[in-house]
């Protein structure tokens, strides 16, 4: 029997393993202890950033930095409709009313000649998501949101280490925010990081993110004790799961690596066939780095995207859809989502199919899965073979 091959399975070095056992002996196991601060100091060092916190999830993350905006019920924050619920969440939970904008029908990210004029007195921040780790055309959406004075959010939770003009992702917005989910190309299971590239933002994410306390500051020996000074939560990961990340990350070369082989069999095998059946391939701008964080298929039609899951799962692989546009969903009508509002989001999300995309992907699972796209005929072409038979 064919051995099936999975969408995704998580990555663990014998680095990640020696950590955790290293943890694990610690009398104490939860947050901000030696791994994460190593893991702070090592993303700091890499990204050139004042700050970065890392947080039990990517989702935690952007809900910090809702806190740390001061969004108040009413305020509008501008969204894709093509992205995670947490994208979205996090504001609509401190009673923001998102707004929401289509994308680009190249990269699929935010369509930034489309958000100005979503813009108004009461919009506070313009959040992009970089999806597939290609980076937005923040050139000119910092240049919009300079001019309106409002604030940009990156959710960079595809994109860690992929590059804008040369620059690292997530270092362009007030804050940016990063996901260590096992889907990642970095992953303890579960977590995430808050990128602080606005100083003066420093000290209130520490208060937010210790329960509302300024412990951080008594840890470090700056204030005798510490209280209850504002808004916080918990949003410590365990330091165990800081090991198995700083395992990771210390491994980044390697796994980018990897990634990007994977990434270009994939483009290299299937191009022609796309060509022929008329599907779309990922596009990434010449000045754009990729974090090889996925990789998709955009068939001609649903029908066709349906009937190559089913044939995919067929031969023993797992491929999956993407995104359902938020603007459309139950919670995204209460907005005025409606039909049409955002028509490349729901085009392209018909369409979309991701293909198995891990470290431990063999050469030999990856030319199955090739071979076995390659074997499908999308509905169009059997039309036109037919009619001319």
């Amino acid at each position: 029997m064919t051995t099936a091959i999975p969408f995704n399975k998580p990555y663990v070095n014998d680095a990640g393993r020696r950590y955790v056992t290293e943890a694990l002996s610690s009398p104490n196991h939860s947050g901000d202890g030696p791994f994460t601060r190593r893991c702070h100091a090592l993303l700091q060092s890499l990204l050139g950033v004042p700050r970065v916190l890392l947080t039990t999830s990517c989702t935690h993350a952007l809900e910090m930095t809702a806190l740390l905006l001061r969004l108040q019920p009413g305020d509008e924050v501008i969204v894709p409709s093509f992205t995670f619920t947490s994208t979205a969440n996090a504001f609509a939970l401190r009673g923001a009313r998102i707004v929401f904008a289509d994308i680009r029908p190249d990269t699929l990210n935010l369509d930034e000649r489309q958000v100005e004029r979503l813009i108004t007195n009461r919009t506070k921040a313009i959040i992009v998501v970089h999806y597939a780790g290609v980076g937005c055309e923040m050139d000119v959406l910092l240049e919009v949101a300079k001019r309106h004075g409002v604030a940009v959010i990156e959710d960079n939770a595809h994109g860690l280490f992929g590059k804008y003009r040369g620059r690292y992702l997530g270092t362009f917005g007030d804050l940016a925010a990063q996901s260590f989910h096992e889907t990642k190309n970095f992953s303890c299971g579960e977590g995430g990081a808050l990128v602080i590239n606005e100083p003066k933002l420093i000290e209130d994410a520490e208060v937010i993110r210790e329960k509302g306390t300024n412990r951080s500051r008594f840890f470090r020996g700056e204030i005798d004790k510490y209280s209850w000074i504002g808004l916080g939560s918990s949003y410590l990961p365990s330091d165990i799961l800081a090991a198995l990340l700083l395992s990771q990350l210390e491994a980044r070369d390697e796994i980018q690596l990897r990634r990007q082989q994977i990434w270009q069999v994939y483009y290299a095998g299937l191009r022609q066939w796309a060509e022929q059946q008329g599907v779309g391939l990922p596009f990434t701008p010449t000045y754009c780095d990729q974090a090889y964080h996925m990789f998709y298929l955009l068939l001609p039609s649903l029908e066709d995207r349906q009937a190559l899951i089913s044939h995919l799962r067929s031969h023993g692989i797992l491929a999956v859809f993407h995104y359902l546009p938020l603007h459309l969903s139950e919670f995204g009508r209460q907005w005025g989502g409606k039909e049409g509002d955002c028509p490349v989001t729901e085009d392209v999300s018909a369409r979309l199919l991701r293909l198995p995309f891990f470290y431990s992907l063999a050469d030999s699972e990856q030319a199955r899965i090739v071979d076995s796209i390659c074997s499908f005929v999308t509905k169009d072409v059997r039309t036109r073979r037919a009619s001319m038979a």
